[in-house]
């Protein structure tokens, strides 16, 4: 992060368009894990495929845009508020 006078104001933080790319394939990773490391050997010690190896497997390389899988839900039941699930569980594309 750099830090530039603006021309009103005193200094503002601006984000190189490095940085903001960075952080989005972070973010991005972090979303396509899913549940982490733990929940999907879980899925794949039950035989089963994550939802979007599935996709991968169904569809051509390259021809799926996901969108959304940032949503996260606001549900406060059930201990749900301590869940932070990418994608709210639900791959859209």
């Amino acid at each position: 992060m750099r830090q530039v006078a603006g021309p009103s104001t005193s200094l503002t933080k601006v984000f190189a368009m490095k940085d903001i790319l960075a952080l989005l394939d972070h973010r991005r990773g972090h979303a396509r894990r899913g549940g982490g490391e733990t929940r999907v050997a879980a899925q794949h010690a039950k035989g089963k495929l994550t939802a979007r190896e599935r996709i991968e497997l169904l569809l051509d390389s390259g021809s799926f845009e996901e969108f959304d899988m940032f949503v996260q839900h606001r549900s406060n039941d059930f201990g749900m508020e301590k869940q932070k699930i990418p994608g709210d569980g639900v791959i859209t594309g």
